[in-house]
Parts: C-alpha cells; structure tokens; sequence
C-alpha cells in the first residue's frame, strides 16, 4: 500500500502537463459538455431521439401503428400496416406493404436484406421521421427505432452537473495485468458480456488509494463505477466515464468531472452495461452529471 501510494505521489509531481488553471480548465469543461450535448442529441446515434426497442421472434414479425401488429409502432408514425421484418436464421428482411413508401438507406423498396451476421454495415431503414436499424445484444436481434421528431430531443434543455471542480481531476497509474484478460460486464437485459480488461487505474481521493477496472473502447479507457451519489442525486446504475490512453510510464488522468449518466438515463430503450462490483467507490464522488429525468 504505502509503495502504491509513494507512486501515486511521485506521478503526481511528474504530471506538471496536466497542470492548469482555474479558468483555463473551466473553459475545458464548458467545451465538453458542449460536445457531449452534441452527442446525445445526434439523431444518428444519440440517444434522445430513441423512439422503441423490439425484438424479433423467428419468421414474420408485422409492423405498423394498429395494435393488432407483432411490432407497435407510436401511434400515427407509420401506417397502420406498414409490413413485416422476416428473421431467418440470423438474417433480417425488411418487406413493405403495397403502397407503403418504406426506404432503406434513402432509396425505396419493396423488400430487402437488412441485415446479416456477415453484413460490414447496418443499413438505415425509414418511413418520414422514423428511421432504425438493427441491433444484436448477445442472441437477441432486434429494432432500434429514432424519431427526430421525439420529444425528448426536441425539448431538451441540458443535464444537471456538480460544479467543474478540478479538485476531481485526479492524477492516476494503469497498473496493466500480467497476461491478456476479460471481465465479465453485466447488462440491464441480464446478459453477461465479457470486455477486455486494460487494467487497473489507481488513485487517491483524500488521501486514500482506490481503483477501477478499465476496460478497452477505442482510442481510450472506458469505465463504468458507482458510487455513493447514485440513487440519491446521480443516477442509481451508476456513470461512465473515459480516460486517456496512459504514457509510456503508466500514468494518465482521471477527470470525474467528466463522468456522464449512461443512456439509460435518458430512455428506457437502450441496453446500458452496469459497473462490476469492485467498480462501485464507497465514497461519495460529486463531480459530473446528476441523474436525469424519470428512468
């Protein structure tokens, strides 16, 4: 422990890079958040415009806005019969009723392949506003439904945050394991998702050495922790947050003034991965974004 903590303290000093000042790093906050509104309110992959999430059974699945379909569109988004997704053995048709102006990737059609496992790309299938993809979570095959014309997106005014306090910008050691590895990683929908383990971030807050398993994403480290804010004044899953890609001497930053709720947060149509429980810090962590809405 105190080893640990003699290397957190040297990195410390040998971080001077990171070093800024008050207003320098508000201004860092500022533009992050702006980006991260950017995101979420991308209608082709934020989550604000999420409009429903099905998921297909084997053979016809009819869709449309009547109630008597497999698949229930919102009401008055599609026609009342608009046609069937067909899943057969991992592939996915897409066959539009007569008359029924469907689209894939802008161009009109009356049925067509939308999706196979052996498939590079996940075409975009539309009716005026609507327009969803494919999305395959484990075993299950299902719809992703957006509209940019949802509610959510329209009115949405931006997400509570504890002040920028660079106090939470900690100094932190990616303590690598010694051969490649994976962690289990639970999800809302029960299944178990196994993510590569880049290894441990260890740090201090208030004199007291903590970690957190980092997995890959990217061009960065990805995390998912709790804390003792959640449920109370963030969100009760827990938060995610990025970190750079340490130096060549193991040393990075932790900014939990970046930490943002999941999408679960926003819509009850996403699949949101949950922290492992030695994610979950027994302090209270009041930095990044507070909980948000009624999910």
């Amino acid at each position: 422990m105190k080893k640990l903590l003699s290397i957190l303290i040297a990195s410390t000093i040998g971080l001077g890079a990171y070093a800024q000042t008050g207003t320098s790093y508000t201004l860092e906050i500022e533009q992050w958040i702006k980006g991260r509104y950017a995101a979420l309110k991308n209608t082709k992959s934020g989550w604000l415009n999420l409009a429903g999430l099905y998921w297909l059974e084997e053979g016809k699945n009819s869709f449309g806005s009547a109630t008597g379909n497999n698949i229930v569109f919102p009401k008055s988004t599609v026609p009342a019969k608009a046609g069937y997704f067909e899943l057969n053995n991992k592939t996915v048709t897409l066959v539009a009723e007569k008359d029924v102006a469907l689209k894939v990737n802008g161009q009109g059609i009356t049925g067509k392949l939308i999706y196979s496992p052996d498939s590079a790309r996940n075409p975009v299938s539309s009716y005026g506003s609507m327009h969803w993809t494919i999305i395959k979570r484990e075993d299950r095959i299902g719809i992703r439904l957006r509209n940019d014309q949802n509610e959510s997106l329209l009115h949405f005014k931006g997400i509570d945050r504890y002040p920028a306090d660079i106090a939470w910008k900690l100094d932190a050691i990616l303590k690598e394991p010694l051969y490649p590895t994976t962690i289990p990683i639970k999800n809302v929908l029960g299944q178990t998702l196994q993510m590569k383990l880049l290894g441990k971030l260890i740090f201090t807050i208030q004199g007291k050495i903590y970690s957190l398993d980092a997995v890959e994403e990217g061009e960065e480290l990805f995390v998912i922790f709790g804390d003792a804010t959640n449920t109370k004044t963030t969100y009760g899953a827990g938060r995610f947050m990025y970190v750079p890609k340490p130096d060549g001497s193991g040393k990075t930053v932790v900014d939990f003034n970046k930490a943002f709720n999941p999408p679960c947060a926003f819509t009850p149509f996403a699949t949101c991965p949950l922290p492992p429980q030695q994610n979950i810090l027994p302090v209270a962590v009041t930095a990044g974004e507070k909980d948000y809405g009624k999910h």
